[in-house]
């Protein structure tokens, strides 16, 4: 599940978009779905590209090919920014690349849905921190049951390394959503975005290199790593933030809450990895409760928590 990048020219999660931005909102709701699709199959592209190039040498590819385009969209300028900006991109792009290479270890020993469901959980846990409402209990109650029943009782069905790393994901991808937005309040546009993920490229291609050495300059290795890039990057943050001008944060977040279900299908569609009724059933129960704690956070005026990265 990759999030959505924070831009000080749209509307964020923090904060929920006027009633006008209501009204015709069907074409921004099917961007939203479409960013999801792309985000969730470029991750079922990324699966296959493993035995290539190894888990580490597909986040370096993915990292370095989407740096590379946002750089060269945005070109955001190096001068007039202090050190504390600098600290915050810093500290945002090692988020950024440790969520990812985190959340792809975990799809290189588990399904691709019970990944995204197992990764959900950490944006759901800072919706519900940040809520204090009590009827959010019910909703982490809830999320704790799927996950209760996607590990059979107690994950024998499931790789632990490859839960553990799906949970450590979930854990960044929480602290992406923190310094997405407060890099979203120090950058324009989203040049933040882009320095953060050329910051995030340099620090991870020392550990695709170790791992997949010349493997990465294999021109056909190099293509399908691009269309990763794609796929779970500039085409869905590019889709994500025009939709979010014209669509209320709250109704992007629930959209958001999907994830695991889409996943899943992606899955299911290119991997050809089933799902137990069980297995279902545990994702459905994460995705309700996901949604579920997004309505409770809209009733209070705001929305927190449920995604700026996929």
């Amino acid at each position: 599940m990759t999030p959505t990048p924070t831009s000080t020219s749209t509307p964020s999660l923090t904060g929920v978009a006027s009633p006008g931005h209501r009204r015709g909102s069907l074409g921004p709701i099917g961007l939203v779905f479409a960013g999801g699709v792309s985000v969730q199959f470029g991750g079922a592209l990324a699966v296959t590209l493993m035995p290539r190039a190894g888990a580490l040498g597909v986040v370096s590819l993915r990292l370095l090919v989407a740096a590379a385009v946002l750089l060269l969209v945005c070109r955001p300028r190096l001068r007039g920014h202090s050190r504390a900006d600098w600290g915050t991109v810093v500290v945002f792009g090692i988020t950024m690349a440790a969520m990812n290479g985190l959340f792809y270890q975990a799809v290189d020993r588990i399904p691709l849905g019970p990944a995204v469901t197992l990764e959900v959980l950490g944006p759901l846990a800072l919706s519900v921190l940040a809520s204090r409402r009590a009827l959010n209990v019910v909703w982490a109650a809830l999320a704790l049951t799927g996950v209760f029943l996607l590990g059979g009782g107690g994950f024998g069905d499931l790789d632990p390394a490859g839960v553990a790393f799906a949970l450590s994901a979930g854990a960044m991808w929480a602290a992406y959503i923190v310094f997405s937005a407060r890099t979203g309040r120090r950058f324009p546009q989203a040049d933040g975005l882009a320095l953060a993920m050329a910051v995030g490229a340099v620090l991870f291609l020392p550990l695709g290199i170790a791992e997949s050495g010349t493997k990465l300059l294999d021109p056909v290795t190099f293509a399908l790593g691009a269309g990763v890039a794609l796929l779970s990057s500039v085409l869905p943050y590019t889709l994500e933030l025009l939709a979010l001008r014209r669509l209320p944060a709250s109704t992007f977040a629930i959209l958001m809450s999907l994830e695991p279900a889409i996943a899943a299908t992606a899955g299911f569609l290119i991997l050809d990895q089933a799902l137990s009724a069980l297995q279902a059933a545990a994702i459905a129960l994460v995705v309700a409760a996901s949604m579920g704690a997004v309505r409770t956070q809209v009733g209070r005026g705001k929305v927190k928590g449920l995604d700026p990265v996929s």
